[in-house]
């Protein structure tokens, strides 16, 4: 599965499930170690959690082999490694305390809004 659908797997689910504060942003050329991040929130570590496994498996039933999850099951920084394509979903103050968008903000957002 290519980068473009693999994330739009990824979006899709996100936003079906209610995800806050979505970005996407595409750091090819930027890193060797994906193409792809995407950043979201979840309300709770609970949904936090539910967001990380119903991506997991949206991705595994659309092909992507080799899918890993870390962070769980504290689940305030849940990171969904998807190859090509990395999920970091957050509760809304770890995702302000760390604020990896700003690592990334000489890449181009494109960003999704829930």
């Amino acid at each position: 599965m290519d980068v473009e659908a693999a994330t739009k797997v990824v979006l899709t689910s996100l936003e079906d499930d209610k995800a806050e504060e979505i970005l996407a942003i595409d750091i090819r050329g930027k890193s060797s170690f994906a193409d792809m991040l995407v950043i979201a929130s979840g309300r709770s570590a609970r949904h936090v959690g539910a967001l990380a496994d119903h991506v997991m498996r949206q991705l595994k039933d659309a092909g992507v082999k080799d899918v890993r999850i870390e962070g769980m099951p504290q689940a305030d920084w849940v990171l969904v490694d998807a190859g090509d394509v990395v999920i970091h979903l957050f509760r809304p103050e770890v995702r302000a305390f760390y604020n990896i968008e700003k690592i990334w903000s000489g890449a181009t957002p494109d960003s999704v809004q829930s």
